[in-house]
């Protein structure tokens, strides 16, 4: 199978003819060069706040109304897209009303025969809950596709161990992370976590982030990143453990082949096998004591 991360610039678009354009042509370009699975970034659904005009980009609560009021046009974009190309994509998450007084932020699988489903993000940051309020979303799920069995952790999500774990204890071979980070060292956060939820998952990890300045909407005027396709660093994998990667906050996809046989041929035979002795942590904490 074909991997491909976006490193995604945010645009501003007079119309919505300009916005299907552009995903068209970012995922014609992944397609014509074999991906199989296409993933777009946390928040690149934010450009689509452009759309309201200049006042609305500009103001917080304004631009998430906004952004959310083209979901099911994103979802039908989406859905063309996925079955004209024979492809399935995670798409750039964003907000959603879901029921509740506050948004949730939401990334959307999309398969050739339709939603796959979709996943909530689940521990928000700081900005997420002081000045956003946007608050988490459903559970985790874990989406057994023609591809392999994916889970998605949506940016903050992946520094969080516990979260991959319970993922890849549900069957997960590939976790998806979306980020959108407005520095150097929140993206080397997510980086890292990403990175280390490969190893300690003995699985792939996948990640997209937004890239460039957006000075028109002040959630997401700042992105650093670089899009990456992560390994565990064992037998039959990069040593570095880094299948590929973009320049760093250069525009463009990193497209990688991945082998769900060799997924689980390393969680067999791994020259260390971190998955299967996880759970001889809590017995020798445990025996240990307190110290």
């Amino acid at each position: 199978m074909r991997i491909a991360a976006a490193a995604y610039p945010l645009d501003w678009f007079d119309d919505w003819g300009a916005y299907a354009a552009k995903l068209s042509d970012w995922v014609a370009r992944a397609a014509a060069q074999g991906a199989d699975l296409l993933v777009f970034p946390e928040y690149g659904a934010m450009e689509l706040a452009s759309l309201g005009g200049a006042a609305v980009a500009a103001d917080l609560e304004a631009a998430l109304h906004e952004a959310a009021r083209h979901r099911d046009a994103v979802d039908d974009l989406h859905l063309t897209l996925a079955r004209r190309h024979g492809v399935h994509i995670l798409g750039a998450s964003g907000p959603v009303w879901a029921g509740g007084a506050r948004p949730v932020n939401r990334a959307v699988l999309y398969g050739p025969g339709g939603i796959v489903g979709h996943q909530d993000k689940q521990i928000m940051t700081r900005f997420e809950r002081e000045d956003w309020d946007v608050t988490p979303g459903g559970p985790l799920a874990v989406f057994d596709t023609a591809v392999g069995r994916i889970g998605v952790l949506i940016c903050y999500d992946s520094e969080f161990p516990l979260l991959a774990r319970h993922l890849a204890e549900s069957g997960a071979e590939i976790l998806l992370v979306p980020s959108c980070t407005d520095s150097v060292a929140g993206f080397t956060r997510v980086r890292v976590g990403a990175m280390a939820r490969a190893l300690e998952n003995q699985c792939v990890v996948v990640q997209a982030p937004t890239v460039g300045p957006c000075a028109w909407c002040p959630a997401v005027d700042e992105n650093h990143g670089r899009a990456a396709i992560y390994g565990p660093p064992d037998r039959g994998w990069p040593e570095t453990g880094i299948l590929t990667e973009t320049p760093m906050d250069a525009p463009g996809w990193a497209i990688a082949d991945v082998s769900m046989d060799a997924v689980a041929e390393v969680r067999r035979d791994g020259g260390v096998l971190n998955l299967r002795h996880w759970p001889e942590q809590a017995g020798r904490i445990a025996a240990g004591g307190a110290g």
